[in-house]
């Protein structure tokens, strides 16, 4: 298991200054937010793209995943940080979520990531069923599925709270009609222990699904805000135990975008936190 960071915990600096605060501290990945301020697909110029590439490069980190689940740029007054959703009853709407999302799988191509993540479907709308969600859900990501398929990159969903997936039985019924290899599943530990599936649980069972892992930790309340790992209520020694047993060797990536006024302090102290469970549990960090 290898240890990346979320670059959307620095809002504040620009990608490459991300990059290499991320470098320093010690981790071996990067999550690149395909958004703004670091890599909004349909804005990103060639000169920008190879910027980031430099910069990877020369700070030795690798993607461990591009999260194309956040659309600050939209900049929706509803809900700023993934609006518009996979099923808005808008036709033209749900389009800039399905057309980022293609300029997110070919930035992962482009740029060496192995796969992207994206939001489960939104929030039901007033007299929308299950059933119609989920129709126009599959309806609109099928094309991405087919450009992901062509460009042999993974297209990972990551159910949330409240939102259409959230929960691990309704993301089964669903990537069951999808059929495709490259589709699988952000297992998000905090996101789970908020739905009350404590992940230590659910990892096994959901690890022929899971290609990537997020990890924050989440108050005893099971609120969803995320929180350094430590400072909450998620047995890390019991889920990263059972992480271990699914022989994962891929990336662990720390997602803490509320620490935006002090990412460095959080990256630094999850770290500590987690190298030292990991000792005590005599889990090694991958090299490769």
């Amino acid at each position: 298991m290898k240890l990346a960071f979320s670059s959307n915990a620095y809002l504040d600096f620009s990608i490459e200054e991300t990059i290499r605060r991320i470098a320093e501290i010690g981790y071996r990945g990067i999550e690149l937010l395909a958004d703004v301020p670091h890599a909004w697909p349909a804005g990103l110029l060639p000169s920008q793209r190879e910027s980031i590439r430099r910069s990877i490069e020369k700070h030795r980190l690798t993607i461990s995943n591009i999260n194309a689940f956040m659309m600050n740029a939209v900049g929706d007054p509803r809900q700023p940080y993934w609006h518009p959703g996979w099923t808005d009853p808008d036709p033209h709407y749900r389009a800039i979520r399905r057309e980022h999302t293609k300029r997110s799988l070919q930035l992962a191509a482009d740029l060496g990531a192995p796969h992207i993540t994206t939001e489960p479907g939104g929030l039901l709308a007033a007299g929308q069923t299950r059933e119609q969600a989920a129709a126009i859900f599959y309806e609109e990501l099928m094309p991405c599925v087919e450009l992901a398929e062509r460009l042999a990159v993974g297209l990972l969903i990551e159910p949330e709270p409240e939102l259409f997936i959230e929960r691990f039985d309704e993301y089964l019924e669903f990537v069951g009609r999808v059929d495709s290899l490259q589709v699988g599943l952000n297992f998000d530990i905090g996101h789970a222990f908020c739905v009350g599936e404590d992940p230590q649980d659910w990892v096994p069972r959901m690890a022929n699904q899971t290609v990537h892992y997020h990890l924050e930790d989440i108050a005893a309340t099971r609120v969803h805000k995320h929180l350094i790992p430590g400072h909450g209520a998620i047995d890390f020694a019991a889920t990263l135990q059972a992480i271990a047993a699914t022989g994962y060797h891929g990336w662990l990536t720390v997602e803490l975008y509320p620490y935006i006024h002090a990412p460095d302090a959080a990256a630094t102290e999850a770290r500590s936190f987690l190298m030292s469970q990991l000792s005590v549990l005599k889990i090694e960090e991958s090299v490769h």
